[in-house]
């Protein structure tokens, strides 16, 4: 591939016009975000033309979903979009769930809801402040970091792990919510509330924010939808469309919230918009953290879910289960399935086709990173070399979901 790709630009570089200039931004650049090559003809600080190339940090996570049994997936899952990585678990989860028609218990349905919002607000703190830090705005971040990590403490103590959490299980969850979950929660996003408005002021009413990133990088609503555009994009672009809207899951139907839609679809709007998000995620968050019902965090399928250890230990039928499950696996139904949910980025699906074995035959990840990615040459062509950098970050690329 290398060589190939290093033939293709010294081609290139030597039909360029005169005058002109072949500059690589990426691989191994900070500014764009993972592994990933832009490379960009320039005529003076003028972009002329882009290209971009993508695969540096392919995993085969599709191939290997065909070899790994539905819930060890969850590992690959994981390593998708790794700033927000229970939104990518619980969608693939949801899918597996509806490929085998389980209906999980309400108190399973609303943690997953506010983790899931959780994660988008980690997400959106992370986009949002570094594009800060790429344009020379550093303190928004730093004001915003902390309460960041309060989430990620939570979601420590509910799963085991900060980072890569392999949330939930077929059938429910791991394991039930912690005691101080629910005043955990409430204490976060009491901090949230203001210090969004506070990054807000700092950031957004920027002179020199504004000015780096109104009407920049801008797409319209019919080339973004011709593209492929999907979550805060598309919304950007002045598109009204959000999967918990327009096909509600779980229980978005039974929430209110509001969809912040931009205008120009510039880099402006699209941080715009995700800063909106984040005020309606902590909505959402608040409507349910009281009203979380008692009962178990699973459904009652002993065939798909793995009984307690200190069960399997005293009763002969837990440990029948235990073995079954972990020797043979959980059997789906033969069909093709497809299940999509609101991830950070967008429209998150999951496409799998099942012969009724342990482990998928096809898996195929809908990643909105890619369809999107694919307009940035497009959206930076004719701009400057420095606003290349806005457009970028703005999109919030994560290399290990673009790749998958």
């Amino acid at each position: 591939m290398y060589e190939k790709t290093a033939e293709h630009f010294g081609k290139q570089y030597k039909e360029l016009p005169e005058g002109h200039l072949l500059v690589n931004l990426g691989p191994s650049h900070p500014a764009t975000h993972g592994i990933l090559q832009n490379v960009i003809q320039i005529d003076g600080e003028r972009v002329v033309e882009a290209e971009s190339v993508i695969g540096y940090v392919h995993r085969c996570f599709e191939k290997l979903g065909e070899r790994y049994d539905y819930n060890q997936f969850l590992v690959c899952t994981d390593r998708m979009n790794y700033v927000s990585t229970p939104l990518n678990n619980i969608g693939w989860i949801l899918t597996v769930e509806k490929m085998m028609q389980i209906e999980v218990p309400a108190r399973v349905t609303y943690v997953r809801m506010i983790i899931s919002e959780l994660s988008r607000i980690m997400d959106h703190i992370i986009c949002n402040g570094i594009m800060g830090v790429d344009l020379g705005a550093f303190s928004g971040l730093l004001h915003l970091f902390h309460h960041r990590e309060n989430i990620y403490q939570i979601l420590e103590k509910l799963t085991g792990a900060r980072l890569t959490t392999t949330f939930c299980r077929v059938g429910g969850m791991e394991r039930d919510i912690y005691p101080e979950f629910q005043k955990e929660i409430k204490l976060v996003i009491s901090g949230l509330k203001p210090a969004i408005a506070e990054f807000r002021e700092l950031l957004i009413r920027n002179k020199i924010f504004n000015e780096r990133t109104a009407g920049i990088g801008g797409i319209s609503a019919e080339d973004a939808i011709a593209y492929g555009f999907s979550g805060p994009n598309l919304r950007a672009a002045g598109v009204a469309w959000d999967v918990r809207k327009d096909d509600p899951y779980m229980f978005y139907d039974k929430v209110d919230f509001d969809i912040p839609v931009g205008e120009d679809g510039s880099a402006l709007h699209r941080t715009l918009v995700r800063m909106e998000e984040m005020n309606q995620s902590i909505r959402i968050i608040e409507q349910l953290i009281d009203g979380i019902p008692e009962g178990p965090y699973h459904a009652d399928v002993p065939h798909f879910f793995l009984p307690e250890k200190d069960k399997v230990y005293h009763n002969m039928e837990e440990l029948i289960y235990h073995f079954k499950i972990i020797m043979h696996g959980i059997k789906v139904p033969p069909g093709e399935y497809y299940h999509a949910t609101e991830a950070a980025n967008g429209e998150l699906g999951f496409y799998v086709v099942s012969e009724g074995e342990k482990t998928p035959w096809r898996v195929h990840v809908r990643r909105p990173c890619f369809w999107y990615y694919q307009a940035f040459p497009m959206m930076v062509k004719g701009g400057l070399l420095a606003d290349t950098i806005a457009t970028m970050s703005s999109l919030n690329v994560i290399a290990g979901e673009l790749d998958c």
